[in-house]
């Protein structure tokens, strides 16, 4: 979907201001963290936001990832709600989301989650230590996926899928029953989380080579070895300057392919709003209201 240009523009200063404080947060408190995903394309292909996007992704390793949690929650209250699973046991995805009090951002996907405030948001992801020995790191990667995966289907009986038509069909089929059975023993997204940690976050304390955010579609797609990570490098992004993966290009290639070409635009995808409003506005903007 695309976005009204001046709403577009709009909720990026808004983000920026929330990715400002996030910088100032680990500056003052040395924690490590970079960008990627998206954010990372937009640096290095417009020196900022890719034209259409409407979100920016951040990583810490879990240890810095629960102290920026707690320093937001203790110090910056009174602007901030952190929305993650350790908060808000209906809150069904993995990460973090540093969310601005008074403002309202619920994506079609999440329209039906209740319990838990969803706003304008920076998106915080927690990277783990992967298991030394391949076996381990591969039960270790499935088993995270898996809890991951349960955490969406115990508060979405209909999630996004793959694919269309029949296929599509069928696939809710299977998730709605999954959503039933997971809601009869009462398995929550909070509950699935703790599971879920503990899964991933063994190998923490030990020396490893290799670091991973285990919950995408592939389990493997963000898994970064320690020479394609460090040392972290800085480019510009919107006029500062944020910290990206050391070997951001090649890994960018590998899921990505050629990603300095801009895709089709059948193929551009954002965080589109079903529901929007601004700190300070009293309207609740539409998904129709939103778009250009």
């Amino acid at each position: 979907m695309e976005y009204n240009p001046s709403i577009l523009k709009r909720l990026q200063t808004l983000e920026l201001s929330i990715l400002d404080d996030f910088i100032r947060v680990c500056e003052e408190n040395n924690l490590t963290w970079w960008a990627f995903g998206g954010t990372a394309i937009g640096a290095l292909r417009h020196q900022g936001f890719i034209p259409w996007d409407d979100d920016i992704d951040v990583c810490l390793m879990r240890p810095d990832y629960d102290r920026l949690n707690e320093i937001f929650k203790k110090e910056l209250s009174d602007k901030y709600i952190v929305v993650n699973a350790d908060e808000f046991d209906s809150y069904p995805l993995p990460t973090t989301r540093i969310t601005l009090r008074d403002s309202l951002f619920v994506e079609d996907a999440m329209k039906n989650v209740k319990g838990c405030p969803l706003g304008i948001f920076l998106d915080v992801y927690a990277f783990d230590h992967v298991a030394p020995d391949p076996a381990a790191a591969k039960k270790q990667a499935w088993k995270t996926w898996y809890y991951g995966k349960l955490m969406i289907l115990s508060s979405m009986p209909f999630p996004l899928v793959p694919f269309s038509g029949i296929k599509a069909k069928l696939a809710h089929v299977v998730t709605f029953m999954i959503w039933i059975f997971l809601r009869l023993f009462r398995r929550t997204p909070g509950k699935l989380f703790q599971k879920m940690k503990k899964v991933v976050s063994i190998y923490n304390d030990q020396p490893v080579k290799a670091y991973a955010y285990f919950n995408d579609t592939d389990p493997f797609k963000d898994l970064y070895e320690d020479s394609d990570l460090f040392p972290l490098r800085p480019l510009p992004f919107e006029g500062r300057t944020l910290f990206f993966p050391h070997e951001t290009e090649k890994t960018l290639e590998v899921l990505y392919g050629d990603f300095m070409q801009l895709p089709p635009v059948e193929k551009r995808k954002n965080h589109f709003p079903y529901r929007l409003k601004f700190p300070g506005d009293e309207q609740i903007l539409s998904g129709e209201d939103t778009g250009s």
